[in-house]
Order: C-alpha cells, then structure tokens, then sequence
C-alpha cells in the first residue's frame, strides 16, 4: 500500500462538498460553466470589498522593508491588537492582545485547538449536523468526534449533550451561524449551555472546553444575533475566518481567541502558538495579517445575499420541498423528497444542479444547497429543483 491505511479510510469518507465540487467541474467541462448550476461549496463568488482592496494596494506600496519576514507564532503584535479590541467591543469584556492567536483561516484555527487540547481518545462532542471535516480534525491530534442530535429545528438540544458527556470529553464544539442549516443559537441555550458544562467540569474534575466556530458571525439576517459564548462560560474559545466576511477564502486568515476569564489563560495561548508552528503552518500569512489589521472596522452588505436566500426560499416552498429558513450563513438544509439524499442530489446533478447529500453532514434523508451564488444561477436551478421533486 503506497499511503496509509487511515489516510485510506479517510480518502474513502471523504467530504461530499468536495466530491460534488469536483463532479461540477466535470460536468463544466462537458456543459460549460454557464448551463451548470453548482450550489455546492460555500465558496463566494462576489469580489472582495473595495475597502480591502484599497488597503492591500497601500500596504503592498509601503516602501518599509522586512514586511513578509517570519513573525512570533502567534502573529503580529497590530493584528492581534486589532482582533482584540473588536473581539472587546463585540462580547463587553476586555480581551487582549495576548490572548489571540493568529491562524490560517478557522480551519487552521481549529486544528491548533484540538492539538493543543487533546489526548490520545479524547473526546468532542459536536450537535448534528455538522461540518463534516470536524471528524478528521480531531483524528489528526488523536481526539474522537462524538456527535449528538439536535432538536427537530437544529437548535442545541442540551439534553444530548449533557448524556454524550463523559470521563474523556475534552470540549464542546458549536458552529453559529451553523454550516449546513442556517439556524442561528439563541443566547438562551449558550447560557444554559455554559452552566451545563461548568456543572460537567465540577463532576469530572478535568477543565471541558466550549469552542465556538464563527465564519458566518457577521452574516445574519433579519433580528438574528450571534450570542457571547465569552459572555457565559470563562473556559471558551472562539475560532474565527475572515473568509466569508470579506470574500477572501483562499487568502487562509483567520484567528483563535482564548476567553480571558480561562483557567490556565496563559499556558493555553502558549501551547496553540507552538501548535501553529508544529503542524507546519508557521504563522498566519503575514500580508494578510497586515490587511486584517490596517482595515476600517466593516460590515459586510448582505443586500444580494439576503436576495439569494429568499429567492432560494420562495422556489424550494413553491416547489414542495421542506425546510427551515436560514437565519444566517450561505446555505439551506432542506428534507430530500426520497429517503436516500445521494440517490437524489445524483437526480438533480443529472440536471446539472449541484448540491451535496445530507449524509456529508450526518444527516441522512437533507441535502445542502448554498446560495453564495450569482443570482442567475440560483433562478436557472429552480425550474431542475421542481422537476427533480416530482421525480421527473
């Protein structure tokens, strides 16, 4: 066998987003881009804002030399201090420089946490569904994933949880605005939440984490609000992408916060910087940092993707399909017509609309379609998504 047996396995259950990215770009090169309509990745489309833009030309013309150099592991003294005082102004607690870690995206960000948590069976608790790549995240630093079912509208269910928790938890990890559902955590279930694990801690002597996963923070919708994890449990950690904010997903620039109410603060900061090194990211891409840093406080326009969403919305109810409006985020989770969700994204691929089966989430029976999408393609898919309910 030339590649590892557990490589094997995980290539083998890899990502049903990247498999139905990779089938739209066969079936783009058969169709041509225009005549497939891919609502599979949460990959925006949209340009970068002007403001970021503008203050990557300025940075990049700034005659000072020694500015692509390496850096402390943890990032640049500026970006950090300027994380921290938004962080600050978001949660009303002050939080400081040296209680961020710059990383590569949250992805980057995620596993700098989990090497710097776990031992070897370890375990994290995560509500299903969830994004798919949490599982091997924690089998790279030797962690078990345990997931939990949410309730019915995929709101936390505390009482699942609070069963999954046992001698070898390490942490509960949250994504809000949820990938793939939308829904949007009420402040009240993070606040039972932190009393339910501050309880565990007690009982089982050992410090359990809360990690908050954080890309879609900024994108929300109507009166949606994402609550301060920070605000009600000291021993939480955030992990945060300017990804989807800015448009940026490829440029990786992202960062770890520590709450700075955690117990043994300082040796949790000083492990995730020596884990950024040891796993070979180094340190956060020193440009961007930069970028991050320098810009204007801004807030992303959620005019168009708002309009996609509820254009979405309004096709799949027409259509007969079930579902929850998102509250936040890039995608809709709604139930497949038929039991078997990859016999039906494989219907709808044969009318060259891409959407990933539910199962890639661990919920068998739901498909994922993002609406980070030019509207166009959105409204050239929904005539597909009503056929392809009524098994035409």
């Amino acid at each position: 066998m030339a590649i590892s047996a557990r490589m094997e396995a995980m290539i083998e259950g890899a990502s049903w987003v990247r498999r139905m990215f990779e089938e739209g770009n066969r079936l783009k090169s058969q169709y041509g881009s225009a005549n497939v309509y891919d609502l599979s990745l949460g990959n925006p489309v949209w340009e970068p804002p002007v403001e970021f833009k503008d203050t990557l030309r300025r940075l990049l013309d700034e005659p000072r030399p020694g500015r692509h150099r390496y850096m402390n592991n943890a990032g640049f003294a500026s970006a950090r201090q300027a994380v921290a005082a938004t962080l600050s102004a978001e949660h009303a607690l002050e939080v400081l420089a040296e209680d961020v870690v710059m990383t590569c995206g949250a992805a980057g960000g995620l596993n700098v946490c989990l090497k710097a948590l776990l031992d070897p069976e370890d375990e994290v608790i995560v509500p299903s569904p969830y994004f798919v790549e949490y599982g091997f995240y924690c089998e790279n630093h030797g962690g078990r994933l345990n997931p939990v079912a949410s309730r019915q509208d995929f709101s936390l269910s505390l009482s699942a949880i609070e069963a999954a928790i046992g001698a070898r938890t390490k942490a509960v990890l949250i994504n809000s605005p949820h990938n793939p559902t939308g829904q949007v955590y009420r402040e009240r279930q993070i606040k039972a939440l932190g009393a339910l694990l501050a309880a565990a801690s007690q009982k089982y002597v050992r410090t359990i984490y809360l990690i908050s996963d954080e890309p879609y923070r900024q994108l929300v919708f109507g009166r949606s609000r994402v609550p301060s994890v920070f605000a009600h449990y000291p021993n939480s950690i955030i992990a945060y992408s300017w990804s989807k904010e800015l448009n940026v997903p490829g440029e990786r620039i992202g960062y770890v916060a520590v709450n700075p109410r955690c117990q043994e603060k300082e040796v949790l900061v000083s492990a995730l910087s020596l884990a950024n090194r040891v796993l070979g990211f180094v340190n956060a891409p020193a440009l961007m940092q930069r970028v991050v840093a320098a810009m204007p406080r801004f807030k992303p326009d959620l005019k168009v993707l708002r309009t996609n969403r509820d254009l979405l919305c309004q096709g799949l109810a027409g259509a007969g399909y079930e579902f929850l409006t998102p509250k936040g985020g890039f995608y809709v989770f709604p139930r497949s017509p038929i039991p078997d969700d990859v016999a039906f994204c494989r219907r709808l691929a044969k009318r060259r609309v891409l959407c990933v089966p539910g199962r890639g989430f661990g919920a068998p029976g739901y498909f994922r379609a993002a609406f980070c999408v030019e509207t166009g393609t959105i409204q050239n898919a929904l005539p597909a998504l009503g056929e392809a309910i009524k098994g035409k």
